[in-house]
């Protein structure tokens, strides 16, 4: 079996993966902030990072594999939405919440191992930013508690970015009571109407934390003080990974939070970046209104995940082909084919195991359906679906299918084949082929399946 190689964010370059623990394999994925229907280009790093947590599952074993993804449900963005449609915080994050589990669900996506809640994890972030300012890696200004960049040597190891670069990146908040205007919050006063807690290091007034304090904290009581992957879009890499590090390190003494970064590319609609004022604004809930699941998930994988992909009805087209061909192929009983999974063991390399699981699939190779279970395509239940669709398909059909097959043989044999040619033609317009061939006895016979 092939090992796992993996490209980290970090080193800038491809390595064999090593688990600290190959008995306790440790993930961390950002998960959505939820104050709005997750959009496409989010779908992207949950299929991504699905396809990494089945791999590793296949390698080390389903019982050794912990996945975390939070839920970012205290943040501005939320507060503005729920005071915009009159209802409670809690009330909004739990709706929503519950849409993003069902979208990325339809994608095919499984659960993770814990799906840690911000609010449900402050005292953590309470005592790491106590432990933060104790160890002079954060001050107290104003109600406000900051990381002191300047106090971590290696902050921007992560995105490789200059001083002056990450300044204008971060866009950062040229606060009068910044020690250094590259200065993050870790912890802010709550405005009145919003929510907050007893703040820490002896702040008297409530607050609430700032989002990058929130995944160090989480992937902390859930994974520990390091772990092995840390995963989310290149969107991400900076500033919030590169924070999410700054913090963990400084607050636990490691020299990294994670051993592998991985950051998947960009996605943009018809070669546009994705904007509302554009027009291209497309949830995961409109694409599944016109899409099956299986369709979006295996469009994103057809492209690896490290480049920026292009988001078009056409791909969207290309995948539900292949997914046809996939599921015409017998259905299969062995287990996963090789060079399926050595593709996906050099760095996800979906594309190559795709182009491998269309080979199968023309060889009718009994390995087709575990392969293809390796990149979230349960094909059997494909092909129920499928087969359900024809049968409605076909149930509402306007036309009497075997009358007019009938009346279509008696017209050749005949020798009208003006009068059949007319039927065949009849029939294509309700999107029906016809395939003529012999029957046992050698008799004519006519089959017929929907284009």
């Amino acid at each position: 079996m092939e090992p796992i190689s993996l490209y980290n964010t970090r080193t800038r370059h491809k390595a064999p993966f090593v688990p600290a623990d190959p008995a306790n394999v440790r993930m961390y994925v950002c998960g959505p902030t939820v104050y709005d229907l997750p959009h496409i280009g989010n779908a992207r790093p949950f299929i991504v990072f699905d396809v990494l947590f089945r791999m590793l599952r296949a390698r080390y074993g389903a019982d050794h594999v912990t996945f975390v993804r939070n839920i970012t449900d205290v943040d501005d963005k939320i507060n503005a939405r729920a005071a915009q449609r009159g209802i409670s915080i809690r009330e909004l994050t739990e709706t929503t919440t519950a849409d993003f589990e069902a979208d990325v669900a339809a994608l095919g996506c499984l659960p993770p191992t814990h799906q840690p809640r911000a609010t449900d994890n402050i005292a953590e972030m309470r005592e790491m930013i106590d432990r933060l300012v104790a160890g002079g890696h954060a001050y107290v200004a104003a109600d406000h508690v900051l990381f002191s960049v300047a106090s971590l040597k290696s902050y921007g190891a992560l995105s490789g970015r200059s001083t002056d670069e990450m300044l204008a990146g971060a866009r950062v908040d040229v606060a009068p009571y910044k020690r250094d205007p590259m200065d993050f919050v870790l912890w802010k006063p709550s405005k009145p109407g919003e929510p907050g807690w007893p703040s820490p290091a002896g702040i008297a007034v409530d607050g609430r934390p700032g989002w990058h304090i929130e995944c160090s904290a989480m992937a902390a009581r859930y994974l520990g003080e390091t772990f092995d992957i840390h995963g989310g879009g290149i969107d991400l890499a900076f500033p919030h990974h590169e924070n999410e590090r700054a913090q963990s390190c400084a607050a636990f003494g490691h020299p990294e939070m994670a051993t592998v970064w991985m950051h998947n590319g960009f996605l943009q609609v018809e070669g546009k970046k994705m904007a509302k004022s554009e027009g291209n604004f497309i949830t995961i809930r409109d694409a599944l209104a016109t899409a099956r699941g299986e369709a979006i998930r295996l469009s994103m994988l057809m492209t690896h995940y490290r480049q920026p992909i292009d988001w078009t009805a056409r791909r969207l087209g290309e995948a539900e082909t292949v997914l046809r061909g996939w599921a015409a192929a017998p259905a299969g009983t062995g287990g996963p084919d090789a060079a399926v999974e050595a593709a996906l063991a050099d760095d996800l390399n979906t594309p190559a195991a795709i182009a491998r699981l269309s080979e199968l699939a023309r060889a009718g190779d009994p390995s087709l359906d575990a392969s293809a279970g390796l990149i979230g395509i349960d094909l059997p239940a494909l092909r129920d679906t499928l087969a359900a669709e024809e049968s409605e398909r076909a149930a509402s059909l306007a036309v009497d299918v075997d009358a007019l097959i009938a009346e279509r043989l008696a017209a050749r044999a005949a020798k009208d084949f003006a009068a059949a040619d007319a039927i065949r033609d009849r029939l294509l317009a309700e999107g029906i082929v016809l395939k003529d061939g012999k029957g046992p006895d050698g008799t004519p016979l006519t089959t017929w399946a929907f284009k």
